[in-house]
Formats: structure tokens, C-alpha cells, sequence
């Protein structure tokens, strides 16, 4: 199996958002002050492009293990990406949320203003109990 090339890096942060946030760094400020509570960690690099924060265990059905980070975030050129997992009210909350688009577990919004805030907050903080639970 090929090495993960999603995973924690020495990379600065602070460095990053200043290359690649643009116009959204106070939207970018907001999600890691969102993720930073829900997840009581601090932003950390994952790969090249993620802001990651926490970190678990992630168990594949088949018992593979690899370190995963518990929420993130990506200021992409297009979209803010946010991850997210599974988790009951997930559906409910994304149909209150406002202008976005969803693929599997990314959530793309083009800025905060465009989205009610609080719900996002909690889609993340949903997200984040989900993945503690499952990979408890």
C-alpha cells in the first residue's frame, strides 16, 4: 500500500494562511478559532494544503489503522473546504446552513458571510464528537 501523504507536518501554519487565504484570512481566523474550540488543539499542518487539528486513530472497517486529525479546514483557491464527517443531525444542520455545496465529507463554501455561522459551528462541533466516538 502507498505511504498517506495526508499527515502531520513540522509546516507552519501562520505561514501557509499567508500565502494561501488571499481576501479570506479573516473567514480562515474564524475556522481556526471554530475548530480550535471544538477540538481544544491547536491548527497544525496536514500534507501540504490541510489545517488539521486533534488527532485519533482512524479504524478502517477491515482493522487498518493511521493517524487522522479530528477536524480541518482548507482555504482552497476556489472554496473555503471544510471536513466533515458523519453524524446524525448532519443533514438537518447542512439544510439550515446557507449558500454551499457538499461532496462526500467536504463541505465548500465560498466565504463565512454567505453561511449562518452558528450552524456551521455546529457542523463542526457534530463532526468532531462523531469522530471522537467512533475511533474512541
Amino acid at each position: 500500500m502507498a505511504e498517506l501523504k495526508t499527515k502531520a507536518t513540522g509546516a507552519s501554519v501562520e505561514v501557509f494562511l499567508e500565502r494561501a487565504a488571499g481576501t479570506r484570512m479573516d473567514d480562515c481566523r474564524a475556522l481556526v478559532a471554530m475548530f480550535t474550540k471544538a477540538t481544544r488543539a491547536k491548527p497544525k499542518m496536514w500534507g501540504p494544503s490541510i489545517i488539521g487539528f486533534g488527532s485519533c486513530k482512524y479504524r478502517y472497517p477491515d482493522g487498518r489503522e493511521m493517524d487522522w486529525m479530528l477536524g480541518a479546514f482548507s482555504p482552497r483557491k476556489a472554496d473555503l473546504v471544510v471536513y466533515l464527517g458523519s453524524f446524525p443531525e448532519k443533514e438537518r444542520l447542512l439544510s439550515a446552513l446557507g449558500k454551499h455545496r457538499i461532496g462526500k465529507s467536504c463541505l465548500y463554501i465560498k466565504r463565512l458571510a454567505d453561511v449562518d455561522v452558528a450552524v456551521l459551528r455546529q457542523l463542526i462541533d457534530g463532526s468532531v464528537v462523531a469522530m471522537k466516538e467512533r475511533n474512541a
